[in-house]
């Protein structure tokens, strides 16, 4: 297959990045090695729209944190992802209010917004601050998004613009025939005039692959809790401690979809790896009384990890100097969420120049996929009387109907498997986390598909739920 640029990895950057591409016309391949977009850091962060305050002013953060902010409110509408500009607190103990004034300077030189508030006034915005905390830095620009829907709805919205989107496909060689990269991967050999590497925790892997760069890359994990919608009216804002040297600190924030969070940790970690440890969840429930008054340990229904990848104290946007036309994005840790727009505009911007685009009117605003949940009584009337599944309800926690599954099956990048179902609809996100409503989903996925009921996975190779049928024998 020859397209004009491949891009390497399904995160929110190389997502963004083939949307960009693709929107000022230009035939763009992703490449992505999981089974769907969004399944590396881009699911497992923390949702947060970063104001840019904290980011170190000249460096590349704060350039792309500041611009991406600017950019993320009217993407989100435009692809119709849960969002809330609910702003954010840094709580400061008695004593520490020069942490504040410092962090208040940074946000000076990065042209961001912030106030310091008195306890009174940092009260009237988020009531529950635990009692420890005397004042606040205030950043009303920051906010929360769904990070995985976001991820998909770029990636979909790519594919509208005339973007392939190949899952599956690990990259194993990069070569350059003289006219093209040459990409060998587990789903066959691909070509392009322009590589963007854009593979998150696997950038120096594809660099090395290509005989660019090297960086040396380090991981950090971050745990969480994520507790039931009940909490989600207790907390307004985005709750941060003073930042540290080990990144922004354990935060107690809402979600775009209305349930709380506590977390992240940050680990260092030799190699990826998402495997929560008691120690990091003893960590966050001493830490999240620092800031917050009444944690709601109880509510939790879930906890799960990230790793962020961290090279040096910056990101690494650029054109490679040893292979010409190959261009990477390394070391996209925290803000990287709320810079990914800026980082994709930057590097389509280094791209576009060399290319001829094909005119065409792109398609800019997404149709809005409709939820139950935001249904009037007449309108799930209407619906169900054109089609059943509408009526037919099988997430209890989250009101997801069959005829959503059914959608998410067959969209733009199809949900093959119950996470992706579950990231595009949040079918087993709810309260019982999928113990009512997997087995539904499977069937729903096998029926669609055409795939058989046991071959259907929960999410990567090897992730197959059911064996075979209760008592089913050879004969039978």
């Amino acid at each position: 297959m020859q397209t004009q640029v491949t891009v390497i990895g399904g995160g929110v950057v190389g997502c963004a990045t083939a949307d960009a591409l693709s929107r000022a016309g230009v035939s763009v391949l992703l490449l992505e090695k999981g089974d769907d977009v969004a399944v590396g850091a881009s699911r497992a962060n923390s949702g947060i729209v970063h104001a840019g305050y904290d980011c170190k002013p000249g460096t590349l953060k704060a350039r792309f944190n500041v611009r991406g902010n600017e950019l993320m409110w009217k993407l989100a509408d435009e692809l119709g992802v849960p969002h809330a500009k609910c702003g954010s607190l840094v709580a400061a103990p008695e004593g520490a209010e020069d942490g504040l004034r410092e962090l208040a300077s940074k946000a000076e030189l990065n042209g961001v917004r912030v106030r310091i508030l008195s306890r009174a006034e940092s009260l009237a915005v988020e009531p529950r601050l635990a009692s420890c905390v005397s004042s606040c830095l205030y950043a009303p620009d920051a906010g929360v998004i769904s990070p995985y829907k976001l991820t998909i709805r770029l990636a979909e919205r790519a594919v509208l613009n005339g973007a392939r989107v190949v899952t599956e496909a690990e990259v194993r060689g990069i070569a350059h025939d003289g006219e093209n990269f040459v990409l060998t991967t587990s789903k066959g050999e691909f070509k392009s005039l322009f590589v963007i590497n854009a593979a998150g925790a696997g950038a120096e892997a594809v660099n090395a692959a290509a005989g660019a760069e090297s960086f040396g890359t380090e991981f950090r994990r971050g745990d969480y809790f994520v507790l039931d919608k009940l909490e989600g009216e207790n907390v307004s804002t985005v709750i941060f401690p003073l930042p540290t040297a080990a990144g922004k600190g354990i935060l107690v924030a809402p979600t775009a979809d209305g349930n709380v969070i506590y977390g992240p940790t940050s680990v260092p970690e030799d190699a990826p790896d998402t495997a929560v440890t008691a120690e990091a969840l003893a960590e966050i429930r001493r830490s999240v009384p620092l800031t917050y008054d009444r944690p709601a340990f109880g509510r939790s229904i879930r906890v799960y990890a990230g790793v962020r990848s961290i090279v040096g104290e910056d990101f690494i946007v650029r054109e490679s100097d040893k292979v010409k036309g190959f261009f990477y994005a390394a070391g996209i840790c925290s803000p990287g969420l709320t810079a990914a727009p800026a980082i994709a505009e930057y590097l389509a911007g280094l791209v576009l120049p060399r290319l001829t685009p094909t005119l065409h009117e792109p398609v800019v605003v997404l149709p809005h996929a409709p939820r139950l949940t935001e249904m009037s009584d007449e309108e799930i009337n209407a619906r169900v009387a054109a089609d059943p599944a509408w009526g037919r309800i099988v997430c209890r926690c989250e009101k997801v109907t069959e005829a959503e599954i059914v959608a998410a099956v067959h969209s733009p990048v199809p949900a093959l498997t119950v996470d992706a179902v579950k990231r595009r609809v949040r079918a087993g996100m709810g309260r019982c986390q999928g113990g009512f409503c997997m087995p539904r989903v499977m069937e729903i996925i096998a029926r669609e598909t055409g795939v058989p009921f046991s071959a259907v996975r929960k999410g990567g190779a090897g992730s197959e739920i059911a064996v075979a049928a209760v008592k089913e024998t050879e004969n039978d």
